[in-house]
C-alpha cells in the first residue's frame, strides 16, 4: 500500500512519523519550499494545552522534542495600551496543562528531524489523476528542480500544505474563503525588552489590539490586528510606521512601558512585518471518492483568535497517526472507510472550535468595545467553553 503525503508542516510529518511504522505501507512526503527555506517560518506561535496533551498521548518522544525547544505558556492577560489590566486568566483553570510557546522555524526543526529521510523538498504539486492501474487509486504530478514526475498507484493521498492547498483545488477546488475584516500582521525581534514581554499578553486601543510573548532564542513575537472593510485589500498606508504608531498609542500618547516597546520595535521594523487578514474556510476532511484526507489549514482555514490553527493541526493529526497505523495495519485495509471514519471523528470538534474563535474574535472586530469584551470572557460560559477547548481532545 502507498502513501503519499503533500506539505511537511505540523499535521504532515507528525503523520509521516506514524505512518512510516506501518508495515507494508510505503510513505513519502512532498514539501514545495527547500529544507533551508524558513521563509514562511520567520515568526513565532502559541500551541494550546489541547494540542499539547494530544502530542504526548500520541507520541511522548517527539511530545519530549518539541517541549525542549519552546517555553511554557502558563497564563492569559489582557490590558488597555494605556496599561488598565482587564483579565488575568491561568491556564490552570481551564487546563490540565500548559500550551507552550515556539518559534515555527523550532517546531518545523523538531518535526521535520524525526522523517528527514521521508521528505522530498522544492517538490510542487502539478496535477492529479486516475492510476494507471485503476482500482480507485490515484496519481500525482509534481515537479522538483525543473523536472516533472509522477507518482502512480497511490491508495491514499493526505493533504497537509495549507490554507492554500494545490491537493484540495485539484481535488474539489480551491476552499471557499470568508473574509471577516480584520488585518493582522506578525514579527518577532530581538527581545530587548528588560523584562516587560514575557508570557502571552494582549493590549488594545479600541478594536485595534497587539499580542506579544516571548520565545526561545532570546526573541519576542508581536502580532497586531486592526479594522478594515471586509473583504477589502491592506492600504499602503495602514501598513506605514506612522499609522501603526497611531492605531496603538493611546489618545492622550500615555501608553504603558510594555505598548511603548512594542510599537517602537514594530515602527522601526516595518520591511519585516508579515501581513495577512482574518479569514476561514469551511471544513472538508476527505473527497468524494474517499482517497484523500485534508488535515490543518488543508481541511479547516480558522481564524487564530485563540490560537488554534496549528493547534488543531496537532490534534488531526494525531488523531488520524492512530487511527491510520491500527486501520491500515489490516489486511484488505478499505482506504475510504478510513478517510470516513476519520471524518466522523474530527467534524464536531473541529466546528466547536472554529466556532468558538470566532466568537471570541469579538473584540477585535469593527465598532467592538474591547473592555466589555474582555471582561465577558471572565464570566462562566466563555470559561466552560475554554475548558472544553483545552481539556476535550479527540481521542481513537
Amino acid at each position: 500500500m502507498k502513501c503519499v503525503i503533500a506539505g511537511a508542516g505540523v499535521a504532515g510529518c507528525i503523520l509521516a512519523r506514524a505512518l512510516q511504522r506501518v508495515h507494508g505501507l510505503e510513505v513519502l512526503c512532498l514539501e514545495q519550499v527547500e529544507a533551508s527555506d524558513h521563509s514562511e517560518s520567520g515568526t513565532g506561535l502559541n500551541i494550546g494545552p489541547n494540542a499539547v496533551r494530544a502530542l504526548l498521548e500520541h507520541d511522548p518522544s517527539l511530545h519530549a522534542a518539541v517541549l525542549a525547544r519552546s517555553l511554557p505558556w502558563r497564563a492569559w492577560r489582557i490590558s488597555l495600551t494605556s496599561g488598565r489590566e482587564l483579565f488575568h486568566l491561568p491556564l490552570a483553570q481551564v487546563a490540565d496543562n500548559d500550551g507552550i510557546r515556539i518559534r515555527w522555524s523550532e517546531l518545523y526543526a523538531a518535526l521535520r528531524g524525526e522523517v528527514s529521510g521521508l521528505i522530498r523538498y522544492g517538490a510542487r504539486v502539478t496535477g492529479l489523476g486516475d492510476a494507471s492501474g485503476g482500482g480507485g487509486r490515484l496519481s500525482l504530478d509534481y515537479t522538483q528542480a525543473g523536472v516533472s514526475h509522477r507518482i502512480d498507484d497511490i491508495d491514499l493521498l493526505v493533504a497537509g500544505d495549507g490554507r492554500y492547498s494545490l491537493v484540495r483545488s485539484h481535488t474539489v477546488g480551491p476552499a471557499a474563503v470568508r473574509q471577516h475584516g480584520v488585518v493582522i500582521f506578525r514579527l518577532l525581534v530581538p527581545d530587548t525588552s528588560g523584562g516587560l514581554i514575557d508570557d502571552y499578553e494582549q493590549w488594545f486601543k479600541g478594536p485595534n489590539r497587539l499580542l506579544a510573548f516571548r520565545v526561545p532564542g532570546e526573541a519576542v513575537y508581536i502580532a497586531g490586528t486592526f479594522p478594515i472593510e471586509p473583504g477589502a485589500e491592506i492600504s499602503d498606508e495602514a501598513r506605514t510606521a506612522a499609522s501603526l504608531r497611531t492605531r496603538y498609542t493611546p489618545d492622550d500618547g500615555k501608553a504603558s512601558a510594555q505598548c511603548r516597546w512594542l510599537i517602537d520595535q514594530i515602527t522601526a521594523n516595518v520591511p519585516s512585518i508579515h501581513w495577512a487578514r482574518l479569514q476561514e474556510s469551511p471544513p472538508l476532511f476527505t473527497d468524494p471518492r474517499g482517497r484523500v484526507l485534508f488535515l490543518g489549514d488543508a481541511a479547516h482555514g480558522m481564524v487564530p483568535t485563540l490560537g488554534q490553527g496549528a493547534t488543531q493541526a496537532i490534534e488531526d493529526a494525531c488523531v488520524a497517526g492512530q487511527l491510520l497505523t491500527r486501520r491500515l495495519a489490516a489486511p484488505a485495509a478499505a482506504v475510504p472507510e478510513v478517510t470516513a471514519e476519520f471524518a466522523r471523528l474530527r467534524e464536531a470538534r473541529i466546528r466547536f472550535v472554529m466556532d468558538f474563535s470566532l466568537e471570541a474574535s469579538d473584540t477585535i472586530m469593527a465598532g467592538a468595545d474591547p473592555v466589555t469584551g474582555t471582561l465577558n470572557k471572565l464570566e462562566p460560559p466563555f470559561l466552560r467553553k475554554l475548558s472544553r477547548l483545552y481539556r476535550d481532545i479527540t481521542r481513537v
